[in-house]
């Protein structure tokens, strides 16, 4: 399959597009694994979506005996990985696919259909015997977090006065976890900056569990996880200039909990859809039950216009991303739905909404 990237300009945002032939193509060796067990699908990647896929792949077993799913996770980066070296068929995300990332996937032959599936609210979480903090605000999580930081912010007192002289114990999504990349770029502006003294995991269950025990802790961590620990944490309400607002559903909608909303992805690999009917299968399950699946595990659903969109997007094939290859704090459900209405167009219709 001869494949290139490159990038194609649009309203409010710039497409990274894998150009390729979804039928009457020569396989590379990446899709060649892909296909060469047609009943297994395997999927890996974020452990922030990973209980809506695996939930999802429970229930699809439940109705179809005959289905092989298996439901992994190791972080989105490391996920993305696998993905472009055609290891899995499907990749949960926290974040959207890097450019490097993509120049990868072209270059191995893999193209890839982007998929919104919810949204995310960050939760910044402590230790419910914390009774000093109640809000944090982004300028103390930036001292707290940047590189500069490291060996030197140590205790409560030097986030804000008025806490106590208390050690801080920190914990944190380890560096191949997608949500590492977007706290990061949130903080200290840089996906890749941030102190290295703290407990880092990919697994988020790990991270729960550590604030669970330490009193003096602090941890940022995905609101479904943080919801099913709700009485053996708290969260603080984090406040960005515009005053403090608490982790919920209803911030999420109303795009007042900013800047920690961040859409949740699955990426699905374009040839193993279409050779493999189990995925392609699979993937229409995924998109008809994502909404209800999404909010019974902790989520926030997107609008039904948003699944409409993205089943069109993988009904066609569509294969690239609706953004420019670096995490994007501050995405609403309604840019998101924007950019994903763009993508639908075409070049001549794009040109005329440019206008």
């Amino acid at each position: 399959m001869a494949t290139s990237l490159f990038i194609k300009l649009g309203f409010t945002f710039v497409g990274i597009v894998a150009i390729a032939t979804l039928s009457g193509c020569t396989q590379t060796q990446a899709e060649s694994s892909n296909t060469s067990t047609a009943k297994t699908i395997k999927i890996d990647g974020s452990s922030t979506v990973y209980p809506i896929s695996d939930a999802i792949a429970k229930e699809y077993r439940n109705s179809n005996s005959t289905a092989n799913i298996d439901v992994q996770f190791s972080g989105t980066s490391s996920g993305f990985n696998k993905f472009c070296a055609g290891e899995t068929a499907i990749s949960n995300a926290s974040r959207p696919i890097l450019l490097k990332e993509a120049e990868v996937c072209a270059n191995s032959g893999v193209g890839f259909i982007e998929i919104p599936v919810a949204f995310d609210a960050l939760t910044i979480a402590v230790n419910p015997k914390n009774d000093w903090a109640n809000d944090i605000t982004i300028a103390e999580l930036t001292k707290i977090w940047e590189p500069l930081a490291e060996g030197k912010i140590k205790n409560w007192n030097q986030i804000r006065a008025s806490y106590p002289n208390k050690p801080l114990a920190l914990f944190g999504a380890g560096k191949d976890s997608g949500t590492f990349d977007y706290f990061n770029e949130v903080t200290t502006g840089n996906p890749d900056a941030s102190r290295n003294d703290y407990t880092a995991s990919e697994d988020d269950n790990v991270l729960v569990q550590g604030i669970e025990k330490d009193p003096n802790a602090l941890g940022y961590i995905p609101l479904a996880y943080f919801e099913a620990s709700q009485n053996r944490l708290k969260a603080l309400a984090v406040d960005n200039g515009k005053g403090a607002v608490l982790p919920s559903r209803e911030a999420v909608a109303s795009a007042t909990y900013q800047p920690f909303s961040r859409p949740l992805f699955i990426y699905v690999n374009s040839k193993a859809a279409q050779d493999n009917p189990e995925v392609k299968a699979f993937v229409e399950y995924y998109l008809t039950h994502a909404g209800r699946v999404s909010k019974l595990v902790g989520y926030v659903p997107l609008p039904a216009e948003a699944y409409r969109l993205a089943t069109i997007q993988f009904t066609r094939g569509e294969i690239g991303t609706v953004f420019e290859g670096v995490p994007q704090p501050n995405v609403t459900i309604a840019e998101l739905l924007k950019k994903q209405a763009v993508f639908q167009l075409s070049e001549s219709e794009k040109a005329e909404v440019k206008k």
